[in-house]
């Protein structure tokens, strides 16, 4: 058999990065990927976002207390994700795992520059995080993901809603000020770092058919093991 092409990364594994704007339907489409990738007998590791539990106790006491500027906000996360990455995400690249990534350091550059930090400060804190096989960013308009949270009756929180920036006191509105920032953020990302784009307003059959059709030929001659395994 072929052997698969070289990864950016230099790691017998793939990694692929599911990103976008909460409501999106991202994480509802990585699922998706990790489940079909698995009846095919590939072996695949699923991670989500902020799952380390080092820090992931003070971010949470932070939160709910405001104590968080974005500075601190910024380094929190990254040291939940160095752990992260440095223990759940790291073995299974080195093993030869397809691994599944809800978010990755693309959200903290998105987050971090759309609270004020400097988007190249930002990355240098980050780089020790490889350049991912695919990046799949969900682009939907800000006003269609807050339709689909009151849809769900999912609880928009406050830092979500990006409250603590003083953009409205009102919290729907800040929420689309907030969000329309990380769209901004996102878009520019979208172009720097090459993400594969997909036009979240369609159909969940839609959208994942494009991306098994999209990861089709990186996969032709990749090795198969018949195990998922979840980060949590």
């Amino acid at each position: 058999m072929p052997e698969p092409s070289p990864a950016p990364h230099g790691f017998p594994g793939r990694l692929l990065v599911f990103e976008g704007l909460d409501g999106s339907g991202k994480s509802t489409q990585a699922a998706l990927l990790g489940k079909w990738l698995q009846a095919r007998g590939y072996r695949v590791f699923f991670t989500e976002w902020n799952s380390s539990e080092l820090v992931s106790k003070t971010i949470r006491r932070g939160k709910k207390k405001n104590l968080l500027t974005a500075t601190t906000f910024s380094l929190l996360h990254a040291t939940d994700f160095a752990d992260r990455f440095e223990r759940r995400i790291l073995p299974p690249l080195r093993a030869g795992y397809l691994v599944v990534s809800d978010r990755y350091a693309y959200t903290a550059f998105a987050r971090d520059a759309a609270r004020g930090c400097a988007p190249e400060w930002v990355r240098s804190i980050y780089a020790f995080a490889p350049q991912p096989d695919r990046v799949f960013y969900f682009r939907v308009p800000v006003q269609v993901t807050l339709k689909r949270k009151i849809a769900s009756r999912q609880k928009i929180n406050y830092y979500e809603a990006g409250m603590d920036l003083g953009l409205s006191d009102d919290l729907y509105e800040s929420y689309e000020r907030f969000q329309t920032r990380l769209k901004q953020e996102y878009e520019r990302l979208a172009e720097t770092d090459r993400f594969t784009i997909v036009d979240s307003t369609r159909s969940v059959e839609e959208i994942q058919s494009e991306i098994r059709e999209n990861l089709r030929p990186m996969l032709e001659h990749f090795p198969t093991g018949e195990r998922l395994v979840h980060d949590r």
